[in-house]
């Protein structure tokens, strides 16, 4: 199987799962695509140059998921303008100043943000499935939460959802659906400021990025249709297993 192929796959998957869990996808396209060629024997790839393409990857399978979920009433508008203002300015200071770290300090971020995600989404909570007709959160503390999220997440040239959504479950007490539907909004706008700093570092590749993205436009829209009809804790479960399976991997080759 050719190099482009696997990409295009990678793609699918990463964005099957962004439109299902509003996710960006990067938690799993990130240690595949370091990965997984380089297990084929089909090519390899530095933790600057996955970075370069998650991001991409993320910014198109978020967009296309977040149409998906416009015609639902999950999305909740103040709440995507108060967090997605401040992520996309982390993420364009992360995605640029990227440049500057090794592929190790770039791993490790990556492993630190996916253990903390991970141990968010196992503490027990009540699962909200209702949708509120006003949503009551700290803002200051939104704001402050996604920028912080912006600037790591676009060092490791993701989104941030994996850790996005357990911070607005656990500290800004949002329901599962709006969360999800409105997190893929939240981090199209991220992926925005990434993908910009990434540009300007010039570190993205054009041919293998190109391949995932193709895969990202066809798994997200998909991914999106199953996720409006599983139950939210099953949702959950499937974000938590993903995520701590992703940073014990990480974890593993760091050390």
């Amino acid at each position: 199987m050719s190099l482009a192929m696997i990409l295009f796959f990678i793609g699918l998957i990463g964005a099957f799962l962004s439109g299902m869990l509003g996710i960006g996808g990067a938690i799993v396209n990130y240690p595949m695509l370091l990965y997984i060629p380089v297990l084929i024997g089909v090519g390899a790839f530095t933790p600057q140059e996955v970075s370069a393409i998650t991001m991409l990857q993320v910014f198109f399978s978020s967009l296309t998921a977040s149409f998906a979920y416009k015609k639902s009433n999950f999305i909740n508008k103040n709440l995507v303008i108060t967090m997605g203002s401040s992520i996309i300015i982390g993420g364009l200071l992360g995605g640029f100043g990227s440049k500057y770290l090794t592929g190790d300090m770039i791993n490790m971020t990556y492993g630190v943000l996916a253990t903390l995600a991970a141990i968010l989404m196992f503490i027990p909570r009540p699962v909200q499935e209702e949708h509120e007709p006003e949503l009551r959160y700290n803002r200051i503390l939104a704001a402050i939460l996604a920028f912080i999220v912006g600037v790591v997440s676009g060092i490791v040239g993701a989104g941030g959802a994996f850790i996005l959504i357990p911070i607005m479950l656990f500290f800004l007490k949002i329901p599962l659906r709006t969360t999800i539907a409105s997190s893929l909004v939240i981090v199209f706008l991220s992926s925005i400021g990434g993908t910009v700093g990434k540009v300007m570092s010039r570190s993205i590749l054009f041919w293998p990025t190109f391949w995932t993205v193709i895969g990202s436009l066809a798994g997200a829209p998909l991914g999106a249709k199953v996720g409006k009809k599983m139950k939210a804790k099953s949702l959950q479960y499937v974000l938590a297993i993903l995520i701590l399976g992703t940073a014990i991997k990480i974890w593993l080759d760091i050390i």
